[in-house]
């Protein structure tokens, strides 16, 4: 059997952070990988960032596409500045011409483009790839939901294993200790994931649970924006770990009652469960942005564009999505929290009304 060759599909915080992980890492298991070059597709942007550095030094980077400065500079200035990527890291503006010949596939980039990424992709892949999604979010269409990884796999016919985990993306970036958890398909592609993505400072868990590690990394979104108004509100630490609580319950019979063969150990023994609700309801651009939306009395796309540097909210759009299966399934009610979660960013029902009922 031959070398993986492995390619990125997405350049943004987290996208850039798990390609400097293999990066190292292709050249530290060379014997398992290709390890000349790792593309990494990156959606085209031109620069204009100015930054001065006393005593006598201007940075600029005014009309600089991005792919040349991470070619260049083997940084992203833009969605993870100050993190050096491996030089084998190439940054590469067209989709096709970045997954030629990769055998491994990483999709890590905002839910809203995978679509239209697949739509390039299908027919375009090699036979014997497979691939992992990073993604975080659902697919609803009516009364059915798919995770990314079941739709990747459907619609590019290679098999698609999930990894999602306690993972801010700038400290898995400064090699600050952390975990993940990769839902594997096999065992061995769980192992081949686990040696590209684990360091000593990044532990990488293995289970036979796609479905579960998918959606624990789509629904904790939504328990960290409803965090984020209870930062707002200024409630205190009681209530923010009555939501956590409350939401990681909510997340697991969600999982239980609409997906087959989740595993109960997703939810309280691995990273992707009860620990990312923790840092997702502690940090993380979720919690962020739903306190501001309290604070400051803005609308979430305005602060999403004040505040995430390009980078896309989550939690809102999964409560929205979820919402709409649930309404299919005539199961509104049945999940208060993330119920609440949804009134408060679409409808316009009052934060203040976030605990009521729960």
């Amino acid at each position: 059997m031959g070398k993986e060759r492995v390619a990125i599909i997405g350049s943004g915080n987290w996208g850039s952070a798990i390609a400097k992980l293999a990066g190292n890492n292709v050249k530290k298991h060379s014997d398992a990988f290709d390890d000349s070059r790792v593309p990494m597709w990156v959606f085209e942007e031109d620069l204009d960032i100015r930054v001065d550095l006393p005593p006598f030094a201007l940075v600029q980077y005014e009309g600089r596409k991005l792919t040349e400065i991470i070619n260049t500079d083997h940084e992203n200035k833009k969605y993870l500045p100050d993190v050096r990527l491996s030089e084998n890291i190439v940054a590469v503006p067209d989709l096709l011409e970045a997954v030629k010949g990769a055998t491994a596939l990483v999709f890590v980039m905002p839910h809203q483009f995978l679509n239209k990424c697949l739509d390039q992709l299908e027919g375009k892949v090699e036979k014997n790839a497979k691939a992992i999604s990073l993604i975080k979010g659902v697919g609803v269409e009516g009364s059915d939901i798919h995770v990314f990884a079941d739709v990747i796999q459907d619609r590019l016919g290679i098999s698609t294993s999930a990894l999602s985990g306690a993972n801010i993306a700038n400290e898995v970036a400064i090699d600050r200790f952390s975990e993940t958890t990769v839902g594997y398909r096999t065992e061995e592609e769980g192992q081949m994931w686990q040696k590209l993505f684990q360091t000593p400072h990044f532990k990488v868990q293995l289970i036979d649970d796609v479905a579960g590690v998918s959606l624990c990394g789509a629904l904790k979104n939504i328990v960290a924006v409803a965090a984020g108004f209870i930062d707002g509100l200024e409630y205190g630490n009681n209530s923010k770990a009555a939501i956590m609580r409350i939401g990681l319950l909510e997340m697991k019979h969600f999982c239980q009652e609409f997906f087959d063969d989740v595993k109960e150990e997703s939810f309280l023994q691995e990273s992707a469960g009860v620990a990312d609700v923790i840092t997702s309801c502690l940090g993380g651009r979720n919690r962020k942005c739903a306190e501001a939306f309290v604070k400051q009395k803005k609308p979430f796309d305005e602060l999403e564009r004040d505040m995430l540097n390009g980078q896309k909210l989550q939690g809102i759009h999964t409560a929205k999505d979820v919402h709409i299966f649930l309404k299919a399934r005539d199961r509104l009610g049945a999940y208060p929290l993330f119920d609440k979660v949804y009134h408060i960013s679409w409808e316009g029902l009052p934060v203040e009304k976030l605990t009521e009922g729960l």
